[in-house]
C-alpha cells in the first residue's frame, strides 16, 4: 500500500520536473535564437523570459491571459507586457462615461481592450473637437461622409476646411470654375481637380 502511494505521489512530481525542464529548454532555445552569438544577452533574455513565464502562471484574468497568449504564443515577456496593458485597458473601459463613443470602440475592437481604450480616447477627443468647429457647411460635409465616426469627421472637416480656404485663393479662374462645377459640394476634390488642371497646362 505504501509503495502504491509512493508511486502515486511520484508520478505527478516527475511529470512536473519534466515539464519544467521542457519550459527551460524552450526558453533557452528562444534566447539563443534572439542572440546566437552573445552569451550574456542569452542569459539576460532567459532570466527575463523565465520571470515572465512565472508571472503568467500567477495571473487571474483568464480572458485577458488568452489575449496575451494568442498575440505572443512563444514570447513570455511580451505575454506579460500584453497582459498588463490589456488588463489596465479593460479596467479603464469599465469607467468611461460616454456610452455612444464606447459603443464605437467596442464595435471596432470587440476582442482587444487596448485598442478599445485607444479608440475611445481618440473618438471622444474628436467628438469634443467637432462641437467647437465654426464652419457649418464644412461640418455638414464631414457629418454626411462619416455619421458614426468622430475621428473621421475631424479628419474630413480639417481637410475640407483647408481645401475651402485654398480654393478662395485660387488664381486660375477657368480651372477654378471647372473644379467647382465637377465637385460643387467637395472642397477637397475641388482642390485636387484644380491643381491637376493647373499643373497640366
Amino acid at each position: 500500500m505504501r509503495k502504491l502511494l509512493f508511486i502515486f505521489l511520484l508520478v505527478p512530481f516527475t511529470m512536473n520536473i519534466a515539464f519544467s525542464q521542457s519550459i527551460e529548454k524552450e526558453i533557452r532555445d528562444f534566447a539563443k535564437r534572439e542572440y546566437p552569438n552573445d552569451y550574456k544577452m542569452q542569459q539576460y533574455v532567459y532570466e527575463k523570459q523565465m520571470s515572465a513565464y512565472r508571472y503568467m502562471l500567477s495571473v487571474t484574468d483568464s480572458e485577458v491571459k488568452k489575449i496575451a497568449i494568442r498575440e505572443y504564443s512563444n514570447d513570455y515577456s511580451m505575454q506579460k507586457y500584453t497582459y498588463d496593458k490589456q488588463l489596465s485597458a479593460k479596467r479603464y473601459m469599465r469607467t468611461v462615461q460616454d456610452k455612444e463613443v464606447k459603443k464605437i470602440a467596442l464595435r471596432e475592437y470587440s476582442n482587444d481592450y487596448s485598442m478599445q481604450k485607444y479608440t475611445y480616447d481618440k473618438q471622444l477627443s474628436a467628438k469634443k473637437y467637432m462641437r467647437t468647429v465654426e464652419d457649418k457647411e464644412v461640418k455638414q460635409i464631414a457629418l454626411n461622409e462619416y455619421p458614426n465616426d468622430y475621428s473621421m469627421q475631424k479628419y474630413t472637416y480639417d481637410k475640407q476646411l483647408s481645401a475651402k480656404q485654398y480654393m478662395k485663393t485660387a488664381k486660375n479662374s477657368n480651372a477654378k470654375i471647372r473644379a467647382q462645377r465637377e465637385y460643387p459640394h467637395d472642397y477637397s476634390m475641388q482642390k485636387y481637380t484644380y491643381d491637376k488642371i493647373v499643373n497640366r497646362n
